[in-house]
């Protein structure tokens, strides 16, 4: 298929007045202007390898950490280097939606393993070949389980904030509303979310582990969903779903989540992969594409796409999304990355994030003024409180070649992975402590 370009002057204008503006400029004007580049210092007419030295210049100052303590939803995991060594090869690095599709048998069957495996570990009965990255995921479920007169979306303020954000524009789009479900110590409040659900509720969103690392009680809310006729939806980490309850064990209707923490590093913020499964019932409203496996005319395995719930391919109105691409590259990275490490390596990182990630908390909690917020039990995330301006505790931390974790209100969310050794941890604990003291 064809992508129109204006290239002319006029046709460039024409476009501009299309959609109000009247320069270029314009099409920025929601932006904050910190985040806007006045050109590049770059000397007129100068040689590409002068060129080429100011950009290398500017990309030195990139800082890149060897000790992570972050997460909020990018995660740093090890990738086995088989990983990246299949998915450079040549015939895979183009991937993309697959137009003339059943010509394109190993995109398609690359796909089908991954959702073969999405299903398997969210313990749901259908997936689709993926979306942009997991607050698209969370927004497209919300979106899928909204009807004509159920169109009201409960997020629990314990998801992420960056989520959340992504859900309400979402709604805001479609006219939708989005009620916040409150929290009550750290966790998801069932009884608020019981006197939330009414005969306009579509579905309730929450997270596995939860935004400040806390392990909720899914299956509890499931059924206060469920009591009020809403779908329940789930946002889950892939590496903890390793070790937790499935989705489908909790009685979802849908599971989304990020999977950059699958083979994925974290790139300075993507690409990143958002997933999607279902419950059965809910297969067909699924966005996007979903890939499926049959036989051929001579009787042979073959490989097909078996949903296409995009507006480019059915009626617009029929349309469930105008999602258009999924992340190929990234989920055939998943899926390599789930089969190299299989059921017990996915099942040996998450146990190693859980005790690393307790040791850690025990260490820091140690400390003067670094006192847990939350007593809930966590899964490699938790949240301290700071005796000291969280800002100047990151600098000092950047300074020592360590990136801490993230300031949130009530102090500092942390992070623990399986990269994380704990000499790495010993020597974070004694910095917080160079800090209370001093």
């Amino acid at each position: 298929m064809a992508y129109y370009a204006p290239s002319t002057e006029d046709e460039q204008l024409e476009m501009m007045r299309e959609v109000g503006v009247s320069s270029w400029d314009g099409l920025y004007a929601d932006l904050p202007e910190e985040l806007l580049l006045d050109g590049l210092a770059i000397p007129d007419g100068a040689s590409e390898f002068g060129a080429q030295a100011v950009m290398e210049r500017l990309a030195s100052k990139n800082a890149a950490f060897q000790t992570i303590f972050r997460g909020a939803g990018a995660y740093n995991h090890y990738i086995p280097s088989l990983v990246k060594q299949i998915t450079s090869k040549e015939e895979f690095v183009t991937s993309y939606t697959p137009y003339q599709a059943e010509i394109s048998q190993g995109t398609l069957q690359s796909i089908f393993e991954f959702q073969t495996m999405m299903c398997e570990l969210t313990g749901l009965d259908a997936s689709n070949a993926s979306v942009y990255d997991g607050a698209a995921a969370a927004a497209e479920a919300a979106a899928m389980c909204r009807s004509r007169d159920r169109r009201a979306v409960l997020v629990s303020e314990a998801a992420k904030p960056n989520v959340i954000s992504v859900v309400e524009t979402y709604c805001y789009a479609a006219g939708a509303e989005l009620r916040r479900v409150p929290t009550r110590g750290g966790l998801t409040d069932g009884d608020a979310l019981a006197a939330m659900l009414d005969g306009s509720s579509a579905c309730v969103y929450i997270e596995q582990p939860n935004f400040f690392g806390l392990i909720e009680d899914a299956s509890a809310l499931g059924r206060i969903a469920h009591g009020g006729g809403a779908k329940f939806v789930m946002g889950v980490n892939p590496i903890a779903a390793a070790l937790l309850k499935t989705p489908g064990e909790c009685g979802a209707d849908v599971a989304v989540g990020e999977g950059q923490p699958l083979g994925m590093p974290l790139s300075f913020g993507g690409p990143y992969l958002g997933f999607m499964t279902a419950a059965e019932d809910m297969a067909r409203k699924l966005p996007g594409r979903i890939v499926g496996e049959t036989v051929d005319a001579d009787g042979k395995r073959a490989f097909v796409l078996t949903l296409q719930a995009r507006e480019q391919h059915i009626r617009r109105e029929k349309a469930s999304s105008n999602i258009c691409s999924n992340q190929a590259l990234c989920a055939l990275s998943a899926a390599v990355y789930m089969t190299v490490m299989g059921p017990r390596g996915l099942r040996q990182a998450a146990e190693s994030c859980f005790s690393k990630a307790h040791y850690a908390e025990r260490k820091i909690s140690s400390v003067r003024g670094f006192e847990p917020v939350y007593e809930g039990e966590f899964f490699h995330e938790f949240v301290t409180a700071c005796p000291v301006g969280t800002e100047s505790l990151m600098r000092r931390l950047e300074s020592r070649g360590i990136l801490g974790g993230m300031p949130v209100d009530d102090g500092i969310l942390w992070c623990v992975t399986e990269m994380n050794s704990r000499a790495e941890i010993d020597d974070l604990v004694s910095i917080l402590k160079e800090v209370a003291e001093g």
